[in-house]
């Protein structure tokens, strides 16, 4: 089926039409062999608060964006290869429901679906296209360097690695991009290069830097000490909103049967 969507007038239209609502902001999408398999609204667990966001499944990689006008404009894109993504079940909890980690070594996160059947279509979609694109590069899966699902900022009152500084307004929280903790800036003091996550080094637990530099023998990183008070630049996670920017999360809530499959 997505061999005849790949050649589809049709499929050539709805990926101009996802390039037109990303914007100039976004990344050329209709490329050769390329097929867009569906659509929908999920709500990803950011660092803050879980927010809604449009996503698209293609045959060979994941985009999703921001929200600014539902179905028309969308910023802040994010482009996740689909050959090294792993799906993982997460169980119900109060009004969270119906989630998956989606894992891979750029970014890994969790997303809840409406209701449980659009969680299957999903997640049965989102494997069905890494298997066909395993077995059509003739590939295995890379198990190692995935990046780790962050822990919310609510979750962690105290530092999670010296369990003793409590963040307030001045001490602020910062994630360790190693293993996903919310740590202190006093335990999170160093940076090493994680080349699937950046280009520069990111900050890392002391934990995880003191594991990182007994392998430096072995795997080829760059370590400097973090300088910044922040807990990354903003292409580091979706949560922030663009300064000055209308979205409208109320009204963008999945409703009911929001997956849209093309095939």
């Amino acid at each position: 089926m997505v061999d005849r969507l790949v050649h589809s007038e049709a499929n050539s239209r709805r990926i101009a039409y996802v390039e037109q609502c990303f914007g100039a902001s976004g990344q050329p999408l209709n490329v050769t062999g390329r097929a867009l398999v569906g659509e929908g609204v999920l709500t990803k667990m950011c660092r803050k608060k879980p927010k809604p966001r449009q996503f698209f499944l293609f045959n060979d990689i994941l985009v999703y964006g921001n929200i600014v006008i539902n179905r028309k404009k969308y910023n802040q894109q994010h482009v996740i290869s689909l050959e090294d993504v792993k799906l993982e079940d997460v169980q119900d909890e109060g009004t969270l429901r119906n989630g998956w980690k989606l894992i891979s070594p750029s970014k890994s996160f969790v997303v809840y679906a409406a209701t449980s059947t659009e969680k299957h279509q999903w997640m049965s979609h989102i494997k069905k296209c890494v298997d066909d694109l395993l077995i059509k590069q003739g590939k295995t899966q890379n198990t190692d360097n995935d990046s780790p699902v962050w822990v919310p900022d609510s979750e962690a009152t105290l530092c999670m690695h010296c369990k003793k500084s409590q963040f307030t307004l001045i001490n602020r929280r910062h994630h360790c991009r190693k293993c996903g903790i919310v740590v202190c800036k006093d335990c999170s003091s160093n940076k090493w290069l994680l080349p699937q996550q950046a280009s520069k080094p990111l900050r890392v637990c002391l934990t995880c830097y003191q594991g990182l530099s007994h392998t430096k023998a072995t795997v080829p990183v760059t370590n400097t000490h973090a300088t910044d008070d922040s807990s990354g630049d903003s292409s580091s996670d979706d949560d922030e909103e663009p300064a000055n920017q209308d979205v409208n999360e109320e009204n963008s809530i999945p409703p009911e049967g929001q997956f849209q499959s093309y095939e």
